[in-house]
């Protein structure tokens, strides 16, 4: 049988127990519930603000394919970036050396391997790997926050909070 909870619960002694807003049998209330998550641990050690209600996060990696790291790195050379802050991964795993609507993108790789070069990022060459799979594989692990420029950036299974 299926049964849909429209509340907060927490599982105790193999029950699923609705969340109170105050301490009842037991078991926290639903702020300090929320304190005891995985997200909360990883966004408290990510968080340079000193504040949990004001977040200001930073981030251990960040990665981009050859569809998203042109404007990307143009934005962030105009706003005067002299090199990149942390370990960026360019990945060229969308548009990799193919015709696409009439246009051959080389020059988009081209552009992607000297910005690694000049601001210190790391260049996957076109049919190596894969964006999301060249990140689960080098960066994402417990505890860990990676920054990625697509809808997709994910490593939940891996205990890394990842946000595309």
């Amino acid at each position: 049988m299926l049964n849909i909870t429209r509340q907060g619960v927490y599982y105790k002694n193999n029950a699923f127990v609705p969340v109170q807003d105050g301490p009842a049998a037991g078991l926290p209330s639903r702020s300090e519930a929320k304190k005891g998550t995985m997200a909360w641990s990883i966004l408290e050690a990510h968080n340079t603000s000193g504040s949990m209600d004001s977040l200001a996060i930073k981030f251990d990696a960040m990665a981009s394919h050859d569809i998203t790291y042109v404007g990307i790195i143009q934005t962030a050379r105009a706003s005067g970036m002299k090199e990149f802050p942390l370990p960026y991964v360019l990945t060229n795993c969308h548009n990799s050396l193919c015709a696409v609507g009439g246009t051959i993108n080389e020059d988009d790789h081209v552009f992607g391997l000297s910005a690694a070069k000049k601001y210190g990022g790391e260049f996957v060459p076109a049919h190596q790997s894969v964006i999301h799979s060249y990140m689960r594989e080098r960066y994402a692990a417990p505890g860990r926050m990676i920054l990625g420029s697509d809808s997709h950036t994910r490593y939940g299974a891996y205990g890394t909070m990842a946000i595309g």
